[in-house]
């Protein structure tokens, strides 16, 4: 605790992306020496050149950061023996199957867990399912570490609460929940937290914290399959949904808008439902208001196309043979972020219905690999379809 107040603590930062690049900046600025682990080597070796690879993240932080004595990024999982703080950033998707897949926590707790040191606090990020702190990444490093958690070192659950390109919210303004495997593990970790956002919520448990973040997005998930059904529901009425929304928005009680769209992207709310849906049934308890959002959101493509089909053939033309442009490749307006758009299985239908598919947008000229569209990799948009 005191090494963390005269910011002498050392704090790694596991995972590079969206989520741990913002903090480990949050953690530099406030005085901290910070370490860097990611696996991507091109990750690593733009930051040492003071080069960002996010948007929304801007190059002079970047490369502030890659001049400061204070910072290191690597790939080398012993380096961890330097850190006081290890906090896990670390991918969570869903398997084909729509079941959790915990190999990014599993093999980062196999990676790191043998250079913890003692005293240590390992906080995970990651959205998951509750009881994941404990009954999956707790093991792992208690068994390479031949340590102790809530005993040799602290153990905490932290659920990120990013939100790439917002304008009024950043990772230092935006309460964290924290939760801890003992008091002592709950103390620390807020402390540590303390120093980098403007307010810590703690809450009694790991499983709490995890559960937290799942509400949020569950929330949203909810209602923006209710207005995705009733976008379809008022197209047969032929009333215009958009109006309906911003009309009940005036109500300045009781109402929070919600928006129709082509499917769910980004990290979270395609996903973390579907986290609690899965644990549900070790408790034999069903969740069908969950499953039910997640059928309507999952529909939202096919509905497009179909709508799309229909007004072609209102201009006498067929889908089959049609250049379709697609205005926009990431998730939401203004980021770079293509993490479970829409808009790949938009591609996909398109392509399978015999349309040329081309795509604009000005944040993405040539798409990365992805771990579910990789035969997308390096498509890169052809301005001519546009002019056609």
């Amino acid at each position: 605790m005191a090494r963390i107040a005269d910011r002498s603590a050392v704090v790694g930062i596991v995972g590079l992306g969206y989520v741990g690049l913002p903090l480990l900046l949050e953690f530099h600025r406030q005085g901290f020496s910070v370490i860097g682990f990611d696996t991507d080597l091109a990750k690593i070796d733009a930051l040492r050149a003071g080069r960002t690879y996010i948007k929304h993240i801007e190059e002079g932080r970047v490369l502030e950061l890659s001049t400061s004595l204070r910072f290191q990024a690597t790939n080398d999982p012993a380096l961890a023996r330097e850190s006081d703080a290890l906090i896990l950033c670390v991918p969570t998707p869903l398997t084909a199957n729509r079941e959790p897949d915990m190999s990014y926590i599993v093999k980062t707790a196999q990676q790191f867990g043998p250079h913890i040191k003692r005293g240590c606090v390992v906080s995970l990020e990651s959205t998951t399912y509750p009881g994941t702190t404990e009954e999956v990444l707790l093991p792992e490093l208690e068994r390479l570490s031949g340590m102790k958690g809530g005993v040799d070192f602290h153990v905490a659950y932290s659920p990120e609460r990013e939100d790439p390109s917002n304008k009024e919210y950043s990772t230092a303004t935006i309460p964290k929940v924290v939760g801890g495997l003992t008091h002592a593990c709950l103390a620390v970790a807020q402390a540590l937290y303390d120093t980098v956002v403007v307010r810590t919520v703690p809450v009694s448990s790991c499983g709490a914290a995890e559960a937290t973040k799942l509400v949020e997005n569950i929330f949203r998930c909810v209602n923006i399959a209710m207005v995705n059904e009733l976008k379809m529901v008022f197209h047969r009425m032929n009333i215009d949904v958009w109006e309906v929304i911003e009309a009940a928005k005036t109500k300045p009680f009781g109402y929070m808008p919600f928006y129709p769209g082509p499917g769910l992207g980004g990290h979270c709310i395609p996903i973390d439902p579907f986290y609690l849906t899965w644990k549900a049934r070790e408790f034999d308890m069903p969740t069908k208001f969950i499953e039910l959002a997640g059928e309507i959101n999952a529909q939202m493509p096919y509905y497009v196309v179909g709508r799309l089909m229909e007004a072609l053939n209102d201009q006498g033309r067929a889908l089959r043979g049609s250049r379709i442009l697609i205005l926009g490749l990431a998730y939401k307006p203004d980021v770079d972020d293509l993490r479970e758009s829409p808009t790949f299985k938009l591609m996909h239908l398109l392509e399978a219905r015999g349309a040329a598919v081309d795509f604009h947008d000005p944040h993405i000229a040539v798409i990365p690999p992805t771990r579910e569209h990789p035969e997308y990799a390096c498509l890169l948009y052809t301005s001519d379809a546009a002019d056609e």
